[in-house]
């Protein structure tokens, strides 16, 4: 019918019609024929070009530490051209000053914070020839108003990205504030990572929960497309988690989910508690010569915490860690030796600086999955006097990491402290929230 109607406006003639419907049919039974002749014994996947170079990453590679530090003649040229802005622009003074303050991270205190990290791991990474590409609801800024990837000319409204100033080749940095549709934006990005595996793509959540709007391409393709459909995918996502009193819905990111989907070396999850850990997070993620979706729970008042720092020299060298162990007890006093994750660390730590009670060791399980085997058990032979072991958490005891947790485990006699069991997230009042925290730190930090 199409054809007939292009004879007949004249757009086309009956031969210039069956020429071309001609050639497509002689390309298809070329195709089959060639399909035929493929042995039956090798397995292609889709973008086998593409993915020239990368493996699928079994779990021994997934265990395997990699050196992902920077020199610091390197970090500091770099710091220098992205906190550097062009003296003919007029930039607002909030944002003058916020490059001054980064300036200065890099060159007088070299001590970083989340936000500097982060733009760091970027810088380096544009260094190296990688692309990077951010998406998601307020990333220019970053929600938390931390990240600041884009500065605004005060009169004229033109817009300066100053990781653009590191870039190879135009168009190597991308970052896009999207629309409120999670599902549409976080699949495209899922698309874009399976066809650019050079490409740093990242989509955030602006809130963690936000992400329940997209949980059908989580559960059907990020989660299972490489088992599925032997599908590679890099795709990261920031997932902004932890208890501040913020109510339900700006709370939890919903950990026990993504621990669920993780299987068979299908992801990785973090919870990472410094900005120089993040900061070798990122960089292994694109330095490995594999690629798995890699999913963060990115904090929220970590970011401008002022224990929640790093050193300059923490940029240099070494690696992300799985597992960071307490450095201000002694192994041999130690009673009661307790696990967690994120955000709450800082919490307990600051309550037992305060009690002086250092007969509770408190270590950090930054990467959730792949579950760190080796480091946990080099942890309790460390520990060994201590007479309890205790796994911590901010959420309820039907959430966040523990359910994953208890499987994982191999210890015998394990002790979850939590809030207890509810179908809520989190608690819609301040007062609420407050006192559930200050039990769970009690309780936590209790030695009888």
């Amino acid at each position: 019918m199409y054809v007939n109607d292009l004879i007949e406006e004249g757009i086309v003639t009956r031969e210039e019609a069956d020429r071309v419907i001609g050639e497509l049919s002689k390309s298809l039974e070329d195709m089959l024929e060639a399909s035929r002749r493929i042995s039956k014994s090798t397995v292609h996947q889709f973008l086998m070009k593409t993915w020239e170079g990368y493996g699928f990453g079994n779990y021994d590679d997934m265990q395997l530490s990699q050196e992902t530090g920077v020199k610091k003649t390197s970090l500091k040229k770099l710091g220098e051209k992205i906190t550097s802005l062009p003296p003919d622009k007029k930039f607002f003074k909030k944002s003058a000053r916020l490059m001054e303050d980064r300036r200065k991270m890099i060159f007088e205190s070299e001590t970083l914070d989340w936000g500097m990290a982060e733009l760091m791991a970027y810088a380096t990474l544009l260094d190296d020839g990688y692309r990077i590409r951010i998406s998601g609801q307020d990333v220019e800024r970053g929600t938390f108003s931390h990240r600041h990837a884009i500065l605004t000319v005060e009169d004229s409204e033109e817009h300066y990205i100053p990781l653009k100033s590191v870039e190879k080749k135009d168009g190597d940095f991308s970052v896009y504030n999207s629309l409120l549709s999670e599902y549409g934006v976080l699949g495209y990005e899922y698309g874009y990572a399976m066809a650019a595996p050079d490409t740093l793509t990242i989509w955030e959540a602006q809130f963690g929960d936000f992400s329940n709007g997209a949980q059908i391409i989580m559960d059907q393709f990020i989660a299972a497309g490489e088992d599925k459909w032997k599908v590679r995918n890099g795709i990261v996502m920031y997932l902004p988690h932890g208890y501040e009193g913020q109510g339900a819905e700006h709370s939890s990111a919903r950990i026990e989910r993504y621990l669920t989907l993780c299987a068979d070396d299908n992801m990785v999850a973090v919870n990472a508690t410094t900005p120089a850990n993040f900061f070798h997070l990122l960089r292994r993620q694109m330095l490995r010569k594999y690629r798995k979706p890699l999913i963060v729970f990115t904090p929220k008042s970590l970011l401008r915490h002022p224990m929640a720092q790093s050193s300059l020299t923490d940029l240099t060298k070494g690696s992300f860690m799985e597992v960071i162990d307490d450095s201000g007890v002694k192994a041999s006093e130690v009673q009661k030796l307790v696990f967690c994750s994120g955000k709450l660390y800082y919490d307990l730590l600051a309550a037992r600086e305060e009690s002086k009670n250092y007969k509770v060791a408190l270590v950090r399980i930054e990467q959730l999955f792949p579950w760190p085997v080796k480091h946990v058990a080099t942890m309790l032979k460390k520990y060994n006097k201590a007479t309890k072991v205790v796994f911590a958490q901010e959420e309820p005891e039907n959430m966040g990491p523990w359910p994953y947790v208890i499987r994982m485990f191999k210890y015998e006699g394990l002790e979850l402290v939590s809030r207890r069991a509810s179908g809520s997230p989190a608690s819609g009042s301040h007062r609420a929230h407050d006192q559930r925290q200050k039990e769970v730190i009690d309780k936590t930090l209790a030695i009888k």
